[in-house]
């Protein structure tokens, strides 16, 4: 997957922190070359963070962030400093940006202690070198000038050589199938589906089945039983839309490994285990229990849409109760559950590991089980042992 065609999601996040003012656009603009952030003395010039995708080598793809300065005043500065903390979530090595002429302040301490308490490598670098007073800054510390150029490819390759941990290591799919094996993918062509593409998820698969050097069959549901009837060979895995799981089930023999894309997706970012751990929840829910339906991106929602109508239906079909489900879209995601009986999250395909596992997280801290789309409408439909075939550690704690 090259530079142009790489998700955001699988890019490495490197996001600038730092107060107002100590020069976080002028050293982004330096570092993308590009005129990416608006440069003013006016303090408070970014007001949401922004994003650039480039390659830096020898990470690759990767995520430049932005922020608004961490030390932002009034109401709006507060829902500014928020929209930092959200990029903090998702990043993977972070840049602490110290005013060169002001030299550290406590403010910048407390964002250091920040970084450090989430586990973010970072680096730490003082700016405007050619008009700050002194010159020294301290050891591990990259003096930097966006104006001249001073430092700037020095944080380049000191940002390249940083080794951060990646809070999943797995892959979709190419570690579950052997070269030369056939994988029939069911994928549902209804009015949810974008016209003249596919969804990340889909791609990203028979992508990674490309490179594992296996045949990728793409079918309609409609079309599935004819066209498994015709494979002069039994396929490795057959691989679902969630939403027709059921009826791929039904028609796709016990020994041939069954999953969809989104227990996929749980597993390549990192929640698969809670994700099942979670789903047994909704066994146990009453009237009046609460039920957060969160999704990682934004879109415009149809009459039939899955988050909204489709889940929400089958929940309460399932359950028999009267649940009170709420639902989160983006990049909002809440830090205080509290009231709630279970958080039901998207496969996560629009965010990274990261921020997938952060959410989760917060869930656990909380004592609330998480789970996500495909483990829970797999479940609602009995055949999540079948749908973890391809883990039978995993299939073997359903009971």
């Amino acid at each position: 997957m090259g530079l142009n065609s790489t998700p955001s999601s699988e890019r490495v996040h490197i996001a600038f922190f730092g107060k107002r003012n100590a020069g976080k656009s002028s050293l982004v603009n330096a570092v993308t070359g590009q005129s990416l952030s608006v440069v003013s003395p006016v303090m408070g010039t970014t007001t949401d963070p922004v994003y650039k995708a480039m390659e830096l080598l020898p990470l690759g793809p990767v995520m430049i962030i932005d922020t608004p300065g961490f030390d932002d005043e009034g109401e709006l500065g507060s829902l500014r400093v928020a929209k930092t903390r959200e990029v903090l979530r998702k990043t993977d090595i972070a840049v602490l940006v110290i005013d060169g002429n002001e030299g550290i302040t406590n403010e910048d301490l407390a964002l250091e202690k920040l970084i450090r308490e989430q586990g973010i490598p970072f680096k730490t670098v003082y700016t405007k070198s050619d008009v700050a007073e002194g010159g020294k800054v301290p050891d591990g510390a990259i003096k930097v000038s966006a104006e001249t150029g001073e430092g700037i490819n020095e944080l380049k390759e000191a940002l390249a050589a940083v080794k951060y941990d990646a809070p999943s290591p797995y892959p979709i799919v190419c570690d579950l199938v052997r070269p030369g094996e056939t994988v029939v993918l069911v994928i549902p062509i209804d009015k949810a589906a974008p016209k003249g593409r596919l969804i990340l998820p889909q791609q990203q698969t028979i992508r990674e089945l490309l490179d594992a050097g296996c045949v990728p069959v793409c079918v309609r549901d409609t079309e599935f039983g004819s066209v498994f009837g015709k494979l002069a060979d039994a396929p490795g895995m057959v691989i679902t839309d969630s939403q027709v799981f059921r009826a791929v089930a039904d028609q796709t023999p016990g020994n041939v490994r069954l999953t969809s894309f989104s227990i996929l997706m749980a597993r390549h970012k990192g929640f698969l285990d809670a994700a099942v751990r979670g789903v047994t929840k909704l066994g146990e829910l009453h009237d009046g229990d609460r039920i957060l339906i969160s999704e990682g991106c934004t879109h415009h929602r149809q009459c039939n849409d899955i988050g909204s109508v489709k889940l929400p239906r089958m929940i309460k079909g399932f359950t028999g109760r009267d649940v009170d489900i709420s639902l989160t879209s983006g990049g909002t995601f809440p830090d205080d559950l509290s009231g709630h009986s279970l958080v039901i999250h998207c496969g996560g395909c629009m965010l990274n590991e990261r921020e997938m596992i952060h959410r989760m997280k917060v869930a656990e801290r909380q004592n609330i089980p998480f789970t996500n789309y495909g483990t829970a409408i797999a479940y609602m439909n009995g055949i999540l042992k079948r749908g973890l075939s391809p883990f039978p550690d995993l299939a073997g704690t359903i009971k």
